[in-house]
């Protein structure tokens, strides 16, 4: 078990995680983190011994030339980082690694432990899957949470899921059995267009953490390569009339779907995000 030793004290502590692999359809989720971790500025804190946890036949170190031509290996892991975001009151810890190939307990007894050290008492962990999900249409977000009573806090649609799990779903059921409130949130990805990344289902991680968490995020470029992801898939999916009239299949059956009042919610929560942003002074 790793000891954080001057390690600073922050205030009210969230963790936000995200791994890559079976979890990370697009890399949506680990896009998050990945972004937060640029966009933040964040500062690490600690990462967790690869030896324990991964099988590096199966995910394997990777070699780096660096100047001068000098090699480098950098080595599968979970790292901690930590960021104050501006504007916002609290701290976030951002948990972000690759799904370990073993000893998933003892790897989520470690997370649960660090967990308790820094202070956090509420978790975000992100994933994201393959779905029948037209990518013309909002990339549908659904969860699961440790606390039913958290779910109508957070306006949370629940997924109802059951079957084969991974880190994400492991991390979750580790954390809530440990007193912590543990939620997890999944972007679901068009099936036909599985290759990442996936800058619109990132972006949609990252507004649905930032009404869940009531801190500004830092949108970046992603906007922008959201709606580029979207033109590009277009223009591919014009030019196969199959695919074409399988995209227009799944937005018949998903807007036949949509209640009016889901639709209308979807407009209100949007307004809503855009008038916290306004009144930070940080929409674009």
């Amino acid at each position: 078990m790793i000891e954080l030793e001057g390690l600073p004290e922050l205030v009210d502590p969230v963790l936000i995680a995200a791994f890559e692999g079976w979890n990370d359809a697009g890399e949506a989720s680990s896009g998050v983190l990945a972004h937060l971790e640029t966009e933040w500025k964040a500062t690490p804190l600690v990462e967790l011994d690869p030896e324990d946890y991964y099988d590096f036949q199966v995910t394997r170190p990777i070699v780096e030339l660096g100047e001068g031509m000098t090699r480098s290996i950098t080595w599968p892991t979970t790292r901690l980082l930590v960021a104050r975001p501006p504007g916002a009151k609290r701290d976030v810890v951002l948990l972000r690694g690759i799904e370990p190939n073993m000893r998933w307990r003892s790897f989520c007894a470690e997370i649960v432990g660090l967990c308790h050290d820094l202070g956090v008492e509420l978790a975000l962990l992100l994933g994201a899957l393959l779905n029948d999900s037209p990518h013309t249409r909002p990339v549908p977000i659904v969860g699961s949470v440790s606390d039913p009573g958290l779910a109508r806090v957070l306006n949370l649609d629940l997924t109802k899921y059951e079957g084969p799990t991974g880190i994400v779903g492991v991390l979750q059921h580790s954390l809530g059995s440990a007193g912590l409130q543990a939620v997890s949130l999944w972007a679901s990805i068009p099936h036909y267009v599985a290759q990442p990344p996936n800058p619109k289902a990132t972006l949609a991680l990252l507004r649905r953490v930032e009404d869940m968490l009531d801190i500004p995020m830092p949108y970046g470029d992603l906007t922008e390569e959201a709606r580029a992801w979207e033109t590009g898939v277009d223009e591919l999916a014009s030019q196969d009339s199959e695919v074409a009239e399988y995209v227009r299949e799944l937005e018949e059956r998903k807007d036949a779907a949509e209640l009016p009042e889901a639709s209308g919610d979807a407009i209100a929560a949007e307004f809503e995000r855009y008038l916290r942003r306004r009144d930070r002074g940080t929409d674009g």
